[in-house]
């Protein structure tokens, strides 16, 4: 089987992409059916994280015991990676123990490089410039609630952050319209804005841009290291708060999305992780059933 890793979403042709989250449909609904499925008995999942993880870290643990399988976490405070053993010579020899590795770390260059040096999957779990596995979420979650993605309109709101230059990617893949409303100086990278001109467009204000959604998603105001531009972030943000108001002005039948762990009273009102369009619980469950059909298209595909 051909070594395969999961950097960002554009590791995936557009076919797979949809084969991964159709399986993850499936996958959901032989849980909730209680079926027993253990394709990784024996296979070992190392999570290497460099950032704090609630949803990620319980997924990917919770998704190797049900295959079967285990899971190793390690922190920099675990490993000589958090001593300055370079990237490649951990990549090398962890990658001779286990059968797959998850990375959560700061610069995308530093994944790419262990991924380089690594004979066993390497999966992104978070870094500056991307969150593949979250989207793979996001579209399994707008999938089982209205179908294919294909020609709609989403609406990104704030940030120009890692969650959206993803978002870009699976607009590319799954043929989505995606309005970028960002304040000025906080959107995407030209570099990402060029890749995805196609697909992705900046509208400045929030209340144009999400003139006929079908999904609106944000996300923190500040992301893990930006905790210093907190107070600067709120006063260039505020008019970019999602609510019901704002959502008031999407399709009728438009979606909210958030990856978590949300800011109520910042980037969202108090009341919008439970507004009547929210499917924000549904996306957080997602999280283990997509990723356990990344793990089975990885480990198991040949």
């Amino acid at each position: 089987m051909a070594l395969r890793h999961f950097l960002t979403l554009t590791d995936l042709s557009s076919d797979e992409l949809k084969q991964i989250i159709e399986r993850a449909i499936t996958l959901k609904k032989n849980h909730k059916e209680g079926i027993i499925y253990e394709p990784l008995k024996n296979k070992v999942l190392a999570l290497i994280f460099e950032k704090s993880s609630t949803r990620t870290r319980v997924s990917f643990e919770s998704g190797m015991a049900h295959f079967g399988g285990s899971s190793l976490f390690l922190s920099p405070r675990d490993t000589q990676l958090g001593r300055g053993e370079p990237v490649e010579d951990s990549a090398k020899v962890l990658s001779r123990m286990v059968d797959a590795i998850t990375i959560r770390t700061f610069e995308h260059a530093k994944l790419a490089l262990f991924a380089q040096h690594s004979s066993v999957p390497v999966i992104n779990a978070l870094t500056d410039d991307y969150h593949p596995c979250q989207l793979l979420a996001d579209m399994q979650t707008y999938h089982e609630h209205r179908g294919s993605i294909d020609g709609k309109k989403v609406v990104w709101v704030g940030d120009g952050n890692n969650m959206c230059n993803s978002f870009m990617n699976a607009a590319k893949l799954l043929n989505f319209e995606l309005a970028i409303s960002s304040p000025q100086g906080y959107d995407p990278s030209d570099e990402h804005l060029k890749l995805n001109t196609k697909h992705a467009h900046i509208v400045r204000d929030p209340k144009e841009a999400v003139k006929g959604a079908d999904l609106v998603v944000t996300d923190v105001w500040a992301s893990m290291g930006q905790e210093g531009e907190q107070t600067e972030r709120e006063d260039q943000f505020k008019d970019f708060q999602v609510n019901p108001e704002l959502m008031s002005l999407a399709n009728t039948d438009a979606l909210f999305m958030h990856c978590l762990p949300a800011h109520r009273g910042e980037e969202v009102s108090h009341d919008m992780l439970d507004h009547p369009s929210s499917v924000v619980w549904d996306e957080a469950e997602n999280r283990l059933h997509s990723q356990k059909a990344l793990l089975e298209f990885l480990l198991c595909s040949g």
